[in-house]
């Protein structure tokens, strides 16, 4: 179901659409009512998607990350009530952190200042021992896995993706390279409009699992299927353009060059040397293949703490779990000129690289984001990692952007000023 909201039709407030108060999935069995399924797609409506982002596990098939035997690691605290710190949104309004939350649909927060758990609340549907989906936050880590692969001799970003995926010669990968697929410069026909049941990315959601299959749809049910039917358009190498079947692309390079599913590796290589509080999973297609463009679901302090791994260089829980040079390849960027046309108006300067978006603002953020406000937003001059997870009624990020991205600058201002 599309969750575009008309310009003069104002969603109904976080309040109002609270999963608990109103009552959803309550009851054994749950009222007809305020019962949310998979397969008439009333899990993707709002506001049935504030209860649905934290109970994926109960709606689609998934696949356990395991996070090892061993002790979680320490995420020191020290409280402080944030909640007053004011901004301005990129409109103009008077802002504060609190009332940004409640704007934005938040669904929990984590603030990190110098590795110590400053803030952390929750809100709706979510628990802190609960995953919540990531969406595209999950690009984040499948760039990251591959970085710590490259970094490892195992994949050349400069080879032609077919030299570990043969089967995408006659696709619209035939003719890329392993890099144009990390940052997204790919030439392709694919779409990615949420709002449109004919853009290709609802083509994508049926192949990985996400959208059901109609009764006369004949087209790709898997992941693999539907990234070798991709055609070409344009030329790769050119410009930034944001289609997840890259990402796709991506993960099934990285299962070729691990000889490992993407679970199995997360869980070998971050999850258990991170020291991850809780199992993550991802959501997986009909044949058991993750979805490495959206399909992760972390608790929200896990979720932190892979962004303060990143933050110190790829280091945490007393280890280099990624190699450094990962990270400050991802922290420097990609090239602004190749974004700029995508018309991103909310991140002037910005670019992507490595499937994470990089600010360039004066504090060198970079951010990992996924549609309905999911984020990991790393500020390295002000120490801080915000971590976030929510279900806004809009899916596209320049719904709340004006509001969060402000909010962030902000906090990172006053915490730098003591």
């Amino acid at each position: 179901m599309s969750t575009a909201i008309a310009p003069s039709q104002q969603p109904a407030t976080a309040a109002e659409t609270d999963p608990e108060t109103l009552g959803w999935m309550k009851g054994f069995p749950p009222a007809p009512d305020r019962t949310i399924t998979f397969q008439d797609g009333s899990f993707r409506s709002f506001p049935e998607l504030r209860w649905a982002w934290s109970n994926v596990r109960q709606l689609v098939p998934t696949v356990n990350v395991w996070r090892g035997a061993g002790p979680a690691s320490l995420l020191p605290r020290e409280d402080r009530d944030i909640g007053a710190v004011a901004s301005t949104t990129m409109d103009g309004r008077p802002m504060t952190f609190a009332k940004m939350l409640e704007e934005t649909y938040a669904d929990g927060i984590a603030v990190l200042h110098r590795g110590k758990l400053i803030y952390e609340r929750y809100f709706g549907a979510l628990k802190p021992h609960k995953p919540h989906i990531g969406m595209s936050v999950t690009k984040s880590f499948t760039g990251v896995l591959a970085g710590i692969l490259v970094s490892e001799g195992e994949i050349d970003p400069q080879a032609p993706v077919t030299d570990y995926v043969p089967e995408l010669k006659a696709s619209a990968f035939g003719d890329a390279r392993v890099h144009e697929v990390m940052d997204m410069t790919t030439g392709l026909a694919y779409t990615e409009v949420y709002t449109d049941k004919n853009s290709a990315v609802w083509g994508l959601r049926r192949a990985n699992g996400m959208a059901p299959i109609e009764p006369d749809y004949d087209g790709p049910t898997t992941i693999f299927d539907f990234l070798m039917a991709q055609k070409k358009q344009g030329e790769h190498g050119k410009v930034f353009a944001y289609k997840t079947v890259n990402t796709d692309v991506l993960a099934w390079i990285i299962r070729r060059a691990s000889g490992m599913t993407l679970s199995d590796l997360l869980s070998e290589r971050i999850w258990i040397p991170m020291g991850a509080e809780e199992d993550a999973y991802y959501h997986v297609d009909r044949i058991g293949t993750e979805s490495g463009g959206g399909g992760l679901s972390t608790t929200l302090r896990d979720l932190a703490r892979f962004g303060e791994t990143m933050r110190n260089h790829g280091r945490f829980n007393g280890r280099q779990i990624v190699p450094s040079s990962v990270v400050e390849d991802i922290a420097r960027g990609g090239d602004p000129e190749k974004f700029k046309p995508a018309g991103y108006t909310t991140l002037p300067g910005a670019s992507y690289c490595n499937q994470w978006w990089v600010s360039h603002n004066a504090h060198g953020a970079y951010m990992a984001r996924g549609v309905y406000g999911q984020g990991i937003y790393v500020d390295p001059k002000a120490e801080m990692v915000i971590a976030r997870y929510a279900s806004h009624p809009v899916a596209g990020n320049a719904a709340n952007d004006p509001v969060t991205l402000p909010a962030y600058m902000a906090l990172a201002k006053a915490l730098m000023a003591g």
